[in-house]
């Protein structure tokens, strides 16, 4: 919120929200569908669209990222809570890293009943709390909020900021399937994902950028420190966190326990003891290789879609076998990420998913006409 209220005015800003959100609420809301519908994973979902041993590349991209995203949280809770509340002592940044990495991998280890209860707890007080930080940033701050965005550097474009929007959820946003397949019809798990996408990532943003504004601070932690509610910035950071982690992790056993052939919940174990272990390396050294490889998961999200929605038989039949490897499949997901990260006209994503989806038609017509 924070990046796209200094790069726009206010305007600008509400745009590019809703045209971000529009955007990532449809692409969610499309493998939302597909989970509910089929009632599988995501890595079940790329045995069908990659192939048996294609599966494997689509389930160490989601392993691979959600591990990152999983250290780089921890460490995002563990060292400001220890540099503002414990004097920037390194032996209580581990001890916090170690405590809530322990917390955070007991959730996601036992399930979606975990995982549920987690979340119910997490989002309506990080909501009400978010609330009531940006109300008192706007009480304490000068102007209106028209007038604060005008400050701004106007270094973004509503397409850059609607890239950013999208950016900021697509990588947790492509294991919708993991979740959205307990969902009691695919109309339901469309339904409940788009709103909880458009709603719950345009409220943070719409928090971090205003409260930003008035009051200064990259993110709702420090808007909420600037106000001078420490211990009620703690618990938003905390939660927010939590919530976000445990279902990166949960992810990450899915995607290990397909490549190796595990039950999930060893792969869990394994997933949070190395994000916990390489937690501060992580956050030091691999956000911005992580913003990279968050570009290489929108392919895999459209080529699931996709299949889904082009081969409906195979995924009704069980007695169905899907191919070794559907080459047109990896070699859209390879392509879509290079022209993601390297062309930068247009919404990065959404580059990536255009080339895949070519690709993976083109495969499919070749594959209809033999």
């Amino acid at each position: 919120g924070q990046q796209l209220a200094d790069g726009l005015d206010f305007q600008g800003f509400v745009v590019s929200m809703i045209v971000g959100g529009v955007i990532l609420s449809l692409y969610t809301g499309l493998l939302g569908y597909v989970g509910a519908e089929t009632g599988m994973s995501l890595d079940l979902l790329a045995r069908k669209a990659f192939g048996v041993k294609g599966s494997y590349l689509p389930s160490a991209m989601i392993s691979f990222t959600q591990i990152g995203w999983f250290g780089v949280g921890i460490a995002m809770f563990a060292i400001p809570v220890a540099n503002e509340l414990l004097g920037g002592s390194k032996t209580a940044e581990w001890a916090l890293v170690i405590v809530a990495g322990i917390c955070m991998t007991a959730s996601a280890y036992f399930g979606i009943k975990s995982l549920t209860i987690v979340s119910y707890i997490a989002v309506p007080m990080v909501a009400v709390l978010g609330t009531v930080a940006m109300i008192l940033a706007v009480m304490r701050g000068d102007g209106t909020i028209v007038d604060q965005f005008a400050k701004s550097s106007g270094t973004l474009t509503v397409i850059g900021g609607a890239g950013l929007v999208v950016g900021s959820f697509v990588s947790g946003g492509t294991s919708t399937p993991n979740f959205s397949r307990f969902a009691k019809s695919g109309k339901v798990g469309a339904i409940t994902t788009v709103i909880a996408f458009f709603i719950g990532n345009s409220l943070m943003f719409f928090f971090g950028g205003v409260s930003s504004v008035y009051v200064g601070g990259n993110d709702i932690f420090e808007v909420m420190i600037n106000l001078g509610l420490f211990y009620l910035a703690i618990l938003v950071l905390g939660l927010n966190i939590w919530t976000t982690n445990d279902n990166a992790l949960y992810s990450a056993g899915l995607g290990l326990a397909n490549i190796f052939g595990q039950k999930k919940k060893p792969m869990v174990l394994v997933s949070g003891i190395i994000g916990t272990v390489l937690a501060v390396w992580l956050y030091w050294n691999f956000c911005g290789w992580l913003n990279i490889l968050n570009c290489t998961l929108p392919p895999v999200g459209i080529i699931l879609v996709l299949s889904y929605f082009m081969n409906k038989k195979d995924y009704e039949d069980p007695t169905a076998k899907p191919a070794v490897v559907n080459w047109f499949a990896v070699g859209g997901v390879i392509l879509g990420a290079v022209v993601a990260n390297v062309v930068n006209l247009g919404i990065a994503s959404i580059n990536g998913m255009v080339v895949a989806a070519v690709c993976y038609l083109i495969g499919q017509g070749i594959t209809k006409n033999k």
